[in-house]
């Protein structure tokens, strides 16, 4: 029989190993749902500020318009031809809207981040090196 000895690290390694509780596996899953639901906000997070953009741009062109000028306005799947101030006021409004979709998801990037945070605390204290949070 070959028996191999184990080197210094492996020796340490093995004397810091932690049984996994039902309870740590739930906060380790929790972590995991968490994370995944970060990584969606921040990419409807990207897709709004990339619409807010546009509609940045498109304030900005429409002050070149004539006041008398019709503009057309997507609605939908459709354009409609309406009077430049009707075109103005329902950007200012779609404005407004995305500017508090961005809040929203702000605020609740924030509370994942912090429920995150918290859920590394405890498990790093429980299983130290043994376990990787990083994201």
């Amino acid at each position: 029989m070959n028996r191999r000895m184990l080197s210094k690290e492996e020796e340490v390694a093995a004397g810091d190993e932690v049984e996994v509780r039902r309870e740590d596996q739930d906060k380790i899953n929790k972590f995991s749902r968490l994370h995944q639901k970060e990584l969606n906000i921040e990419e409807e997070l990207k897709v709004k500020n990339k619409e807010k953009e546009e509609l940045d741009d498109i304030t900005t062109e429409l002050e070149l318009a004539n006041d008398d000028e019709l503009v057309p306005y997507k609605i939908g799947d459709a354009f409609f031809n309406v009077p430049l101030e009707q075109a103005q006021e329902m950007l200012a409004t779609s404005s407004s809207k995305i500017e508090e979709d961005v809040s929203a998801l702000e605020d609740k990037m924030g509370t994942i981040r912090d429920e995150m945070t918290q859920l590394k605390v405890e498990l790093y204290a429980r299983f130290g090196r043994s376990i990787n949070l990083e994201t």
